[in-house]
């Protein structure tokens, strides 16, 4: 419990019509699982770690075993528990939101 894990993502660097090079990135979805589904109907990809040297291999080409690790993440490696909202970050945003704005 408590152990770190990772999201399948996908990263690229590529040029904007205007020319400007962008590096993006996204964090795949999947159908969720039953500990996430009572929340959300999707959640993020999370990788099994026998599938990280499978998806961070860059010469891997065959969708077909790229899908196989591609799955929602085993329920029984998960828990859940409430959470509530951090009052504190959202006053310190309307904080900021608030002041005014000082010309240069």
């Amino acid at each position: 419990m408590g152990a770190l894990f990772a999201f399948t993502g996908l990263w690229d660097r590529w040029r904007d019509t205007g020319g400007t090079c962008l590096t993006t990135c996204s964090i795949l979805t999947t159908t969720p699982n039953t500990v996430t589904l009572a929340v959300h109907d999707h959640m993020p990809e999370i990788l099994d770690p026998d599938g990280y040297d499978l998806w961070l291999d860059p010469g891997m080409r065959n969708l077909d075993t790229v899908g196989e690790v591609m799955k929602p993440y085993d329920t029984r490696q998960m828990h859940s528990h409430p959470v509530s909202i951090n009052h504190a970050i959202h006053s310190f945003y309307t904080h900021l939101r608030s002041r005014p704005v000082l010309p240069d």
